[in-house]
C-alpha cells in the first residue's frame, strides 16, 4: 500500500492513496482502538527516497502501530511473481538502508521499537504490554493475549489448540469440498514435545524483551540452560563480538544493534531449521 505507480505497476498491484486512506477512517470511525499499517520494503524499483516519500504520507495520518515487512521473492514458489522482473530488486544493501532509515524515522516521530519489525506509539497496548513485561508473540504476531488457542479460518490459515498446530489445505476446491462433508479442511498439524515447549518459551521472550534470564527457564523446566543449549551458545559468541548481544552466565541482554536483528538471533534457539547461522541479508 502507498506505493509510488512505478513500484505498483512492477508488482502488479494498484491501490490508490485515497483507497487505504478510506479503510484507515472508517476503522477509526467504528471505533477500533489501534490501527496498524503494514509497509514491505525490498520491492523492486524501491530505493531509500522513495520509501521515505511513502512514510512521509504514513506518518501525516498517525496510525497506531507500523508492521515494516521484508519482501519474500520467490517466484519458483508464487507463480504471480514470475511476472516481476529480477533486474529490478533492490540490493540487499539498499534494504538494509530503507529499514535503518525507517527505524530512525518512526523512533524520531515518538513511535517505541517493539521487535521484529513492529512499532507502537508509546501508549499503544503493545508498547505498554512490552513495558509492563507481558507482551507475548504468537506465529501471528505479537499480542497482549498470551497462550490463547487461534482458529484459523480459510485456505492455508494456521490454527493453535492447546500444544497442537494445524493448517488448513492449500486448495480452495479442497477446502469447499472438505467444509460440504462437514470434515476439518486440515492437511498437516504438530503436537509439540517438551523440547518444543522449551525452545518456544526462550525465544518467545527475546523476541518480545530482548532479555533471557537463564535461571526464569530452568526453574520452570527443570533443566541446566548452559548444558542444555551448549551449541547454541557457542553460536550466539559471534554476535557478541559483533555487538549485537551481551552474554553472560546469568543470561542473554540483546544491545540496540541486535534488535533489529533479533529475528536471527532468535534462528539460532530453532532446532528446526537446517542452518542455524544465516547472513543477516538473507532476512532483510
Amino acid at each position: 500500500m502507498f506505493l509510488l505507480p512505478a513500484v505498483q505497476k512492477a508488482v502488479n498491484r494498484l491501490q490508490s492513496e485515497e483507497q487505504t486512506f478510506a479503510v484507515l477512517a472508517a476503522a477509526r470511525a467504528e471505533g477500533f482502538r489501534s490501527t496498524n499499517i503494514d509497509l514491505i520494503y525490498g520491492l523492486p524499483l524501491q530505493t531509500v527516497e522513495s520509501f521515505a516519500l511513502t512514510l512521509d504520507k504514513i506518518l501525516a495520518v498517525e496510525p497506531d502501530r507500523f508492521s515494516i515487512f521484508n519482501y519474500a521473492h520467490m517466484p519458483n514458489r508464487f507463480k504471480t511473481q514470475r511476472q516481476i522482473n529480477d533486474a529490478d530488486m533492490p540490493t540487499s544493501e539498499v534494504k538494509l538502508a530503507i529499514l535503518q532509515m525507517v527505524g530512525q524515522r518512526l523512533t524520531d516521530a515518538g513511535y517505541v521499537y517493539i521487535g521484529m519489525d513492529h512499532f507502537a506509539k508509546p501508549d499503544d497496548e503493545l508498547a505498554v504490554a512490552q513495558r509492563e513485561g507481558h507482551l507475548y508473540r504468537n506465529f501471528q504476531g505479537y499480542s497482549t493475549h498470551s497462550d490463547c488457542d487461534l482458529v484459523g479460518l480459510g485456505i492455508t490459515s494456521i490454527g493453535r489448540v492447546g500444544d497442537a498446530y494445524i493448517q488448513n489445505v492449500k486448495e480452495l476446491d479442497q477446502y469447499d469440498q472438505l467444509i460440504s462433508q462437514n470434515k476439518l479442511p486440515v492437511f498437516k498439524g504438530v503436537e509439540l514435545n517438551d523440547d518444543d515447549k522449551l525452545r518456544r518459551a526462550v525465544i518467545t521472550q527475546l523476541i518480545c524483551h530482548f532479555e533471557l534470564n537463564f535461571a526464569v527457564i530452568e526453574q520452570q523446566f527443570g533443566i541446566d540452560f548452559a548444558g542444555y543449549f551448549t551449541a547454541e551458545l557457542n553460536n550466539l559468541a559471534p554476535m557478541q563480538t559483533d555487538g549485537l548481544l551481551i552474554l553472560s552466565k546469568e543470561g542473554i541482554s540483546v544491545l540496540s544493534a541486535g534488535r533489529l536483528l533479533i529475528r536471527n538471533i532468535c534462528m539460532v534457539f530453532d532446532k528446526y531449521l537446517a542452518q542455524k547461522q544465516q547472513q543477516f541479508s538473507k532476512v532483510i
